[in-house]
């Protein structure tokens, strides 16, 4: 179904800019350009999904950056200063190295956690090192299930 260039959602929610993200670093595109999304309400644990396929790169309880055959990084970071939460109420399912396919389940954390500790859970999916606005995305302001897609590499 995945062509290898699109960005797939890692979880289901309402997809927002990334200058809405409360988070200067990400807001400004310093990291790169992408969306976010605002995850939909959920009782349990949320699935955080591969956006795309490739190698896990780098692997936080909080954020994972999957570098694809194609030598693009695309990184996924729950939630904004959960870094803050040294992993309390994430899990990981996956292993730095592992081999992955855009759907593949990476991690999952606890969304009560991150609203008791007082941080966003917004999602921020972005293509690292990549020119500010140099990605668009028609779903910005739509909902998405996991797996829909969120942009095209450029």
């Amino acid at each position: 179904m995945n062509d290898g260039n699109l960005i797939l959602s890692p979880v289901a929610g309402r997809v927002i800019s990334l200058a809405d993200v409360p988070d200067p670093v990400f807001s400004a595109q310093m990291v790169g350009a992408g969306v976010a999304l605002q995850p939909a309400a959920s009782d349990g644990p949320v699935e955080v999904r591969s956006p795309v396929a490739g190698k896990i790169l780098k692997l936080h309880p909080h954020a994972f950056v999957v570098f694809t055959d194609d030598k693009a990084g695309v990184l996924v970071h729950i939630g904004i200063d959960t870094v803050k939460m040294k992993g309390s109420g994430f899990e990981l399912v996956a292993a730095e190295g592992d081999r992955v396919e855009a759907g593949d389940l990476v991690v999952t954390y606890d969304p009560a956690a991150i609203a008791s500790a007082g941080y966003s859970d917004v999602v921020p999916v972005v293509l690292m090192d990549s020119k500010p606005d140099s990605v668009t995305s028609a779903s910005i302001g739509t909902d998405v299930v996991k797996g829909d897609p969120l942009f095209e590499l450029p």
